[in-house]
């Protein structure tokens, strides 16, 4: 294998900034450019888990996921002096494709609706903002994907 470097100087500074998402791949470009574009974040530690901030959450039943979730964004803060946490989930708009709903989501609620997927992210938001995240400002966004296949970000709260 041959060496590839890239033309840019090492930052060793830490991001203060961490921005939790699902693994979903499909989103990548978009939120990357959301995130970029819109908030102005260009460096960023990234938390890529399936479900997004839902994973922070135990959904019900979840418990021991969501405490090591919850434990990874703990070392995160600490060790990199965050200062500020966007938390996001995903999903259709109202009359978006049904394909854009999350897929641990849906795993952990087969036979949910999109549109009772979507109360199930509120409960999720609404316990993250009751449980905070060690002390630090958290925004909350949800990626959606509308009836024509564009990507649009919402502010998202319960």
């Amino acid at each position: 294998m041959a060496d590839y470097s890239i033309n840019r100087q090492w930052i060793s500074n830490l991001p203060n900034t961490l921005v939790v998402m699902c693994s979903d791949g499909r989103f990548q470009q978009e939120t990357d450019e959301f995130l970029h574009d819109y908030l102005g974040i260009s460096r960023y530690d990234r938390l890529y888990v399936p479900g997004g901030a839902g994973a922070l959450t135990a959904s019900g039943f979840e418990f021991s996921r969501a405490g090591q979730i919850r434990e990874e964004c703990r070392f995160l803060i600490a060790a990199h002096g965050i200062e500020r946490a966007i938390l996001m989930f995903h999903g259709p708009s109202t009359n978006g494709p049904e394909a854009a709903i999350c897929g641990d989501y849906r795993r952990v609620f087969p036979s949910h609706s999109a549109a009772a997927i979507y109360e199930q992210q509120v409960r999720d938001a609404a316990e993250i903002i009751g449980t905070g995240l060690e002390g630090v400002p958290v925004e909350l966004y949800r990626c959606e994907v509308t009836e024509g296949g564009v990507v649009q970000f919402v502010e998202f709260s319960p």
